[in-house]
């Protein structure tokens, strides 16, 4: 009987200890969630391209870049959103790294030889509009 006691005191504070432990975990979560949110800068620009695979590229070459926390190319309007902490990258950091990637910016000219790698489908107009305003939906 001691030991049946026993043992259910045991498991009893084993349950106790671990619902304790989430929810010190979910608190500290929550606290750098906060924090990444009041150093965050949006910047939205046009970026030429064409389909999903150039989508990929273009978000695939934001996305690496540290301090970005969220990058989102439209397809149809030619425009990206990004969110970034300004104190670990600089926008212009973020016309480059696309660029690099083959792709035309608002500011920086897509790299000839990046440019020349990228699959059929997104070899885009060098001519075509960027950054179409919401009103042309």
């Amino acid at each position: 009987m001691k030991k049946v006691i026993l043992s259910v005191a045991v498991i009893a504070a084993m349950v106790f200890t671990s619902c304790k432990n989430d929810a010190k975990k979910e608190t500290k979560k929550e606290t750098i969630e906060v924090s990444k949110a009041m150093a965050t800068t949006d910047v939205s620009f046009g970026v030429r391209g064409n389909c999903g695979m150039c989508k990929s590229t273009i978000e695939k070459a934001v996305n690496n870049l540290e301090g970005v926390t969220s990058a989102t190319w439209d397809v149809d309007k030619k425009k990206i959103d990004v969110s970034f902490d300004d104190t670990k990258t600089a926008e212009m950091n973020i016309h480059k790294a696309i660029a690099a990637s083959g792709y035309d910016t608002d500011k920086v000219s897509g790299n000839e030889e990046a440019y020349k790698g990228l699959p059929g489908c997104c070899k885009y107009d060098h001519e075509m509009a960027m950054n179409l305003s919401d009103e042309m939906e």
